[in-house]
């Protein structure tokens, strides 16, 4: 597997500016003054990202009164996000990346392993960056079921 970029705490988060899921456009510096988790995902409405999705969801409200915005990320439509959100009763921003462009800065599209076959995808990951846009952590490759348990943890709620 070739290697690709990835970040590491310390590093400047990379910017963007891309359409949420009502076509609003935001951008990192949307955050800037706060703390922010942004989890990719591969594909709204499948099974694994659902679950994550609403951990994430069920989680919110801990998450923002310990001064964390949730943003999720994925390569879909904005259409596609529209309807999960308004499906799951999701209460944060989903971002659409179809040009890959962000998820690819990010280290969070790339050769990866699925059933064993190295394909071109979305790598799930999680990302925490702190209120002047630095990295805290960057975890790849996570898994979707009992991820935002961990991440409760890292952040200390749990």
């Amino acid at each position: 597997m070739s290697t690709q970029p990835v970040l590491a705490p310390g590093d400047k988060a990379p910017t963007f500016t891309l359409d949420d899921e009502t076509g609003a456009k935001k951008s990192l510096s949307d955050f800037a003054g706060k703390k922010l988790i942004i989890f990719v995902y591969p594909a709204a409405m499948t099974p694994g990202c659902t679950t994550e999705a609403c951990d994430f969801r069920d989680s919110a409200s801990s998450l923002i009164a310990a001064g964390y915005q949730v943003v999720g990320l994925s390569p879909d439509p904005v259409e596609s996000l529209a309807k999960f959100k308004e499906r799951d009763h999701l209460s944060y921003p989903l971002l659409s990346d179809p040009s890959k462009e962000t998820l690819k800065a990010y280290g969070a599209f790339g050769e990866k392993k699925n059933y064993g076959k190295i394909v071109q995808g979305v790598i799930r990951s999680t990302f925490i960056i702190d209120e002047s846009g630095n990295v805290i952590d960057a975890l790849y490759n996570v898994k979707a079921t009992g991820h935002v348990a961990r991440i409760r943890k890292l952040v200390g709620l749990d």
